[in-house]
């Protein structure tokens, strides 16, 4: 069993897929650092200096009660809170990781297939009664003078 196992550990898809997710895991981590220190805060800035990563609702106050300055502080005060605005920092890291997986794809498939010529337009084809090889107009085969429908 461990050298089955060994087998399908060192087969070739198994150490791409687990080359894929360090990689993918590693530039994550530089989205989200660029959602969160680069792109938001001069969104933020745009819409009048807010912090996105700062919007909460709060669901239920904590010890002390509210009003809280950020999130920071009702989460170390216990309340319950929405993040929504840590989820708009998700869907914008997300939207940027799709965006550059299409990328990256949309660049692969162009490597691998070249795009052939399209396929020429029939000239010929086949005579119903004895399948000699006709001219597509053809109303009478050549071959056996049979009466065939033209194309």
């Amino acid at each position: 069993m461990l050298n089955e196992f060994k087998k399908f550990a060192m087969r070739g898809n198994v150490v791409d897929m687990a080359v894929g997710i360090i990689i993918g895991g590693a530039f994550g981590t530089i989205v989200k650092s660029l959602v969160a220190d680069v792109l938001m805060p001069p969104i933020g800035l745009l819409l009048g200096g807010v912090d996105f990563s700062n919007f909460f609702l709060l669901l239920k106050s904590g010890s002390p009660a509210g009003p809280y300055a950020g999130l920071a502080d009702a989460q170390k005060a216990g309340a319950v809170t929405l993040n929504y605005g840590s989820f708009v920092n998700n869907v914008v890291s997300f939207l940027i990781v799709a965006f550059a997986v299409f990328l990256l794809v949309r660049a692969m498939n162009r490597l691998e297939h070249p795009k052939a010529a399209p396929a020429p337009a029939p000239t010929t084809r086949t005579c119903p009664y004895c399948l000699s090889t006709i001219p597509l107009k053809a109303t009478r085969c050549p071959q056996c003078t049979s009466q065939v429908e033209a194309a």
